[in-house]
């Protein structure tokens, strides 16, 4: 795919999908994307997972983030709304949309054994995140989709999740796990139950009735499951999904970011952008050696005072080419034109000027205040 700059990036998406390690920027970043398209009029949603109150209180909402999307209020042309997203209640709602009765949602939503993993369960949050995406892409309010998506070593978690759920519908244990109840634990054929009773021992009798209850009552949902979940990949995996990814100048993170890179080309998943958060600036043309060089001419002609300064610049200069240094393998593994490096600012992000400053420097426009 031929590499977009980022001003590009806002206005040939419909999905922008920021992934990365924590504490590096990511909900920082995917905010202030969001914002840019709504600058550009287009009508923009962040997905969130981090409960933090920054984002909240840097969008204005007095309240915090909630489970359903709340516009915030701009002077733009576009739109830009934001939520958190809410594992178990997107859950809750998936089995509300497949369950074929009121019975069955209320059978499945009492479970003991569904209220432990609709919010626990490994890869959960991952799949509903995907799952909210793609409620999200289909809602007419919006026109473009910024997901923030949970921080994990593993990259593709997120890309994955969907496929797991699949795989895990036609698994033969879920389908044994649904045959037709006869009562109790004697569910299932004599031939597994010696098996079912070895489980129950380790994990106890009422976890495994719940569990198996739980099965039962999913019965006649899993094949609007799975379509659900080949919906998500298709969408995930469309041109107009773009993904960025996120790091900070350090070289763990970088070290992250290179990584994520590697992971999602090996899945044949092109990286739009790589964006690094919290850089030195440049402090002028030249380099350390320069600088150095001119603070050795301002002692030579008896001017301490300039000297120090020089000195000082070259300290600076030396912090950024480590960083540099530092950010080089993600350039070679995401492609040099696709890394933008944004300076470190002079204040925490804290509001929406806070967001318009990074979006000045990522985007390239003049903002109220820099």
């Amino acid at each position: 795919m031929t590499a977009r700059p980022a001003d590009e990036l806002i206005d040939a998406s419909s999905v922008i999908v920021c992934c990365g390690s924590g504490g590096v920027g990511k909900t920082t970043t995917a905010a202030v994307l969001g914002l840019e398209a709504a600058r550009r009029g287009r009508r923009a949603v962040v997905v969130t997972i981090d409960p933090a109150r920054r984002l909240a209180d840097a969008l204005g909402l007095v309240d915090g983030l909630a489970s359903e999307p709340q516009r915030i209020e701009l002077d733009a042309p576009g739109e830009l709304w934001a939520m958190m997203l809410d594992t178990a209640a997107t859950f809750d709602g998936l089995v509300r949309r497949y369950a074929e009765s009121p019975e069955q949602v209320e059978r499945i939503l009492e479970n003991g054994f569904y209220r432990n993993i609709a919010g626990a369960l490994s890869g959960t949050q991952e799949y509903m995140a995907a799952e909210t995406l793609h409620a999200l892409h289909g809602d007419e309010r919006f026109d473009l989709v910024v997901v923030d998506t949970p921080p994990s070593r593993n990259a593709l978690d997120f890309l994955e999740a969907p496929g797991v759920l699949s795989r895990f519908l036609d698994h033969r244990l879920f389908k044994l796990l649904m045959l037709p109840a006869k009562g109790g634990l004697r569910v299932i054929g004599t031939a597994t139950q010696p098996i079912l009773r070895a489980i129950g021992r380790v994990v106890g009798s009422d976890v495994l009735a719940d569990s198996v209850a739980f099965f039962q009552a999913f019965a006649g949902m899993e094949t609007g499951f799975r379509e659900r979940a080949d919906d998500v990949i298709a969408l995930i995996r469309a041109p107009e999904t773009s993904f960025v990814v996120v790091a900070s100048a350090r070289h763990d993170t970088i070290d992250e970011a290179v990584w994520f890179v590697e992971q999602l080309v090996d899945q044949n998943v092109d990286v739009t952008a790589a964006i690094v958060n919290r850089a030195h600036p440049a402090f002028g043309d030249g380099r350390a050696d320069d600088a150095s060089a001119q603070a050795l001419l301002a002692s030579e002609r008896g001017d301490p005072g300039l000297a120090a300064l020089w000195r000082n610049v070259a300290d600076l200069r030396t912090l950024r080419e480590r960083e540099l240094d530092e950010i080089a393998p993600l350039g070679a593994a995401a492609g040099d034109e696709r890394v933008v490096v944004l300076p470190l600012l002079d204040r925490d992000v804290h509001d929406l000027e806070g967001l318009r400053t990074i979006a000045a420097h990522l985007f390239d426009h003049p903002t109220v205040e820099r």
